[in-house]
């Protein structure tokens, strides 16, 4: 199992080194957990920094961390499953955000925070009623050419039931050898079919840009992935000089906290992007100086704009350097510290907080947009960017 992730800046477990997590819950495999989404082969959004002391406070709704360790440990040595026993303990603490991975699953989020996995290309989401349903298909994945869609309830996986299932246990089952298959039982529409897919090395493109008329770029984040937040500068510095740009951050799950931080730094020239606690320890988060500060901005969002992208967002929109367009975003403020079980499994609880610069926490109730607008964002942040002089 590869140690635990090593990224400069936040928080994570005591005693190998602390990793915080925003995220993904959401982001970029699937390791969603109760009501959120996340895609189908990991998590991501992780960071380094100071471990936190032992015995610091616990805020409520939150898994004790020496007690998780402690049911894994005791399993253990009884010749029973540690992950299981753990999870036990997390999902009795109400911690909405805490789970267990072993180590295959925590191999896989490493992986994943490359925007790599293999699976079959499907984002997956766990109602609270555990009920787990296809959220997203990448499109030409092995997924996609099965003719699986968003919406379709997943049932089981090669036989296992999956309704009530954590959606980390779920991500275990779609993955496995590339080239191997996959027998998906669904429902749709008040139809049950099941399909057959065959595992496939997947990869996705974290940012993608295009331009519009009057000199408008388009820079489409869809994870905060390795990399992506010095893709996002690249695309600042080539956009057409005197042009708008909208950073577009719908469906945007969360990810490498690093990342969030490098991409907010392309609009901003240094100062604060974010403040978090962990287990009552404030901790800072800055700009690196020398981002695009005159640029005409706008930041698209919705409802699955979650984590470590509203963390951009509520950056952007208290410096002053953006207008946020579309719909209230998911409202994902926690943060995440993983911790190594005795039996190699890594149990990633709930530990603090965020805020934005202005001192707003965002959990549970998330941003609102500065300009509302529905299925026609992109053309009222079009005009938008009209009203600060940019376009046709």
């Amino acid at each position: 199992m590869p140690g635990l992730p090593a990224f400069c800046l936040r928080p994570r477990d005591p005693r190998r080194g602390a990793v915080l997590t925003l995220a993904f819950a959401a982001v970029v495999a699937v390791g969603a957990f109760t009501g959120c989404w996340v895609p189908e082969d990991g998590v991501a959004a992780a960071a380094r920094t100071d471990a936190s002391a032992p015995g610091a406070p616990r805020a409520e709704g939150t898994a004790d961390r020496e007690a998780v360790a402690r049911a894994a440990a005791e399993a253990v040595a009884e010749g029973k499953s540690g992950k299981k026993a753990a999870q036990e303990v997390v999902s009795r603490s109400g911690d909405r955000w805490g789970t267990v991975y072993d180590q295959g699953e925590y191999a896989a989020f490493a992986e994943g925070l490359d925007g790599h996995w293999t699976g079959v290309g499907v984002w997956a989401g766990r109602a609270r009623d555990g009920v787990i349903t296809l959220d997203r298909v990448q499109p030409g994945s092995p997924a996609a050419r099965a003719g699986l869609r968003a919406g379709d309830r997943l049932l089981s996986v090669d036989g296992h039931a999956v309704t009530g299932l954590a959606v980390a246990d779920v991500v275990a089952l779609l993955r496995g050898t590339a080239g191997t298959p996959v027998v998906l039982k669904l429902s749709r529409d008040g139809a049950d079919l099941t399909e057959t897919v065959l595992r496939q090395r997947l990869r996705t493109e974290p940012v993608t840009v295009r331009q519009l008329a009057g000199d408008v770029t388009v820079i489409k984040v869809t994870s905060f992935t390795r990399g992506s937040g010095e893709r996002v500068r690249a695309a600042v510095r080539a956009a057409p000089p005197g042009g708008g740009v909208m950073l577009d951050l719908r469906g945007n799950r969360g990810g490498l906290v690093d990342e969030a931080v490098t991409t907010a730094s392309a609009f901003l020239d240094g100062g604060l992007v974010a403040t978090y606690d962990v287990r009552g320890e404030q901790r800072v988060l800055n700009a690196t100086p020398g981002g695009d500060t005159t640029r005409p901005l706008v930041a698209l969002v919705d409802g699955g704009t979650m984590s470590a992208a509203e963390l951009v967002t509520g950056a952007l929109q208290d410096r002053g350097r953006a207008l946020a367009v579309g719909s209230r975003t998911f409202g994902k403020g926690s943060v995440q510290m993983p911790t190594e079980l005795p039996d190699g499994s890594v149990a990633e609880l709930t530990v603090g907080t965020y805020r934005t610069p202005a001192g707003r926490s965002l959990d549970g109730g998330g941003i609102t947009p500065d300009v509302p607008a529905g299925d026609r964002a992109e053309d009222r942040a079009v005009a938008v960017l009209g009203g600060l002089g940019v376009g046709p």
